[in-house]
């Protein structure tokens, strides 16, 4: 008589597969993680991409939108039902044989005039002072605490003093070239005329070189002063020194640095307009300044929209060649 054995199935068996377990269930929570891993980076930046779409880009919208409309102090109440002007605006603000186009270009020019010297002052001061507190001296903390002040300062308290100090009569300049050291025959007018554009890049230079200072005097602690000490045993003097180890080892920095300088100069506002106010003499008529005179003083907002959004494409287009040659120059070295 046969007797039948009973087999025994495994609840688990999954018709094959290793180790007979269902792989839903082992797989489920890893790519929980994952995807957990994967997303909390994006939600820590959420907060943050809202308030930049909140303070930037809606008002960057919102003023494109103004560069189309014929948008005058009759339209203030509510902008949105202005006419529609189409590209009048950006063909007023470009006709250059036009007062109001000139104007502009005269102002552009200016513009990137103070800020090739502004830009270039403040990066060789700031690049020469944090060469000098390189090496260890007594007082060279307090030193350091000092060369930073200008850039601690508040902007507005820091240019009403240079314009006090500025002022023909009893100014503190000119008693110092003029009583003092006798280098003027008269005192000059500092915050009108043609020296209006010599004292606002002083106070433009001298509230940016801390910056430039501090970003150099950071990027030098990077350079092994082993390098310093191999130069100097192979007879190399100061100025070869600095030439062949400290410019090369702060290119990553200055190209930085320049971008900075370049980007905060040409849009500075609150300088010229703390200095001169709402009417800034020709010789200093920054663009930033003009474009708030032909929005806020004669009241055609379409057109100083326009000419903000021109601006903006400016520095778009500089910014993007200025990094691709940066980067070029970067893998040509690297190669």
């Amino acid at each position: 008589m046969a007797t039948t054995v009973p087999v025994q199935t495994d609840a688990t068996d999954d018709g094959g597969t290793s180790g007979g377990k269902t792989p839903g269930v082992a797989r489920g929570p890893r790519r929980t993680g994952r995807l957990r891993r994967v997303s909390l980076p994006y939600l820590l930046l959420l907060p943050a991409l809202l308030l930049e779409l909140l303070v930037h880009l809606v008002p960057m919208v919102t003023g494109v939108v103004m560069s189309f409309k014929e948008l005058t102090q009759f339209y203030i109440r509510d902008w949105s039902t202005a006419p529609w002007s189409g590209f009048d605006n950006y063909d007023l603000a470009v006709d250059f044989n036009a007062p109001v186009g000139e104007a502009l270009l005269r102002s552009f020019l200016i513009t990137c005039v103070f800020t090739v010297l502004s830009v270039g002052l403040c990066w060789l001061i700031g690049t020469a002072a944090a060469i000098c507190m390189q090496d260890s001296f007594y007082g060279r903390g307090l030193l350091r605490a000092l060369f930073l002040v200008p850039y601690a300062l508040p902007v507005y308290a820091a240019v009403i003093t240079w314009v006090f100090m500025f002022q023909h009569d009893n100014g503190l300049v000119n008693h110092v070239l003029h009583d003092q050291l006798g280098l003027t025959d008269k005192p000059s007018f500092w915050l009108i005329g043609d020296n209006s554009f010599f004292a606002l890049l002083t106070v433009s230079v001298w509230k940016g070189w801390p910056f430039a200072f501090l970003i150099v005097m950071a990027g030098l602690q990077n350079i092994p002063k082993e390098l310093y000490e191999a130069a100097a045993l192979d007879g190399a003097g100061i100025w070869q020194q600095i030439r062949r180890i400290t410019l090369p080892s702060l290119r990553p920095v200055n190209q930085v640095l320049v971008l900075v300088l370049f980007l905060w100069t040409f849009n500075d506002f609150n300088t010229p307009y703390v200095m001169f106010g709402r009417a800034a003499p020709e010789a200093a008529d920054l663009i930033s300044v003009h474009i708030y005179q032909a929005s806020f003083v004669s009241w055609n907002f379409g057109t100083g929209s326009a000419m903000s959004v021109l601006l903006l494409l400016f520095l778009l287009v500089v910014t993007g060649v200025y990094l691709a040659l940066t980067s070029r120059g970067r893998k040509t070295a690297d190669v």
